[in-house]
């Protein structure tokens, strides 16, 4: 397998240095456009009617006896007996966790799966008119913030923090409004957050204030409380 991999790594690297002609990248860039377009369409088209709805984020690695996997059942059910529905990536792990939480509790369930060559398959418990296939993550990032009233962040790696710091920098950047963002696992995010605010805070790479864009809380319960008190603020509650 290491093999397999090692070659289609190298043909990659290759092909990005190989002379094309014209007509060869016209065909090829034509295609990727098309092939854009149609999944932000297919996103757009099935998730304009889903209602509020929180993103829930996390390692799809994480074992079904695992703590964390129950954890993220318990946040995306009582998420939904709050009036929101749940969307994850789609795969196994947290995400099926989140979907599991959601489809037990009778709530709408969102799976924006990507294919990959490992790990990535569609979780069982997707509500079968909501789950869509990528193949291009930002097209896939674009529907997780278009779509999200809240993000919950479970413990995570290289992906998990992708669309983490994908939510707070457009939260900054005022690209989008002010949206919840809850990491739960203090253990798990206390030591990058401790970087964050003795390198970043302190070089003066980000602001002090931009701390706030994120809440560490522990429990299922914290993590849907900081939702609820954020929209209680502005007298809005879910309605399906």
């Amino acid at each position: 397998m290491n093999n397999e991999n090692n070659h289609s790594d190298e043909e990659k690297i290759r092909e990005a240095f190989e002379d094309k002609d014209w007509s060869e990248i016209m065909s090829h860039n034509s295609w990727v456009v098309f092939k854009v377009m149609a999944e932000f369409v297919e996103g757009l088209d099935k998730l304009a009617k889903i209602g509020p709805c929180v993103s829930i984020f996390g390692s799809s690695r994480t074992k079904r006896d695992h703590p964390n996997y129950k954890t993220a059942v318990e946040i995306a059910s009582q998420l939904v007996k709050h009036g929101y529905g749940v969307i994850t990536g789609g795969g196994p792990g947290i995400m099926e966790a989140g979907n599991k939480g959601a489809s037990d509790a009778d709530g709408k369930s969102v799976g924006l799966n990507i294919e990959l060559p490992h790990e990535q398959y569609a979780n069982p418990y997707i509500d079968t008119d909501k789950l869509i296939n990528f193949d291009y993550f930002f097209v896939r990032k674009v529907m997780f913030v278009k779509f999200s009233q809240g993000f919950i962040v479970m413990p995570g790696g290289f992906g998990t923090l992708d669309e983490m710091f994908e939510a707070i920098t457009l939260i900054q950047t005022e690209k989008i409004g002010r949206f919840p963002i809850v990491l739960v696992g203090k253990e798990h995010w206390s030591g990058l957050f401790k970087w964050v605010k003795e390198v970043l805070v302190e070089g003066g790479y980000i602001g002090p204030d931009d701390l706030n864009l994120v809440n560490l809380v522990e429990t299922p319960d914290e993590a849907v409380k900081v939702i609820d008190d954020f929209y209680s603020k502005y007298l809005l509650s879910p309605n399906f």
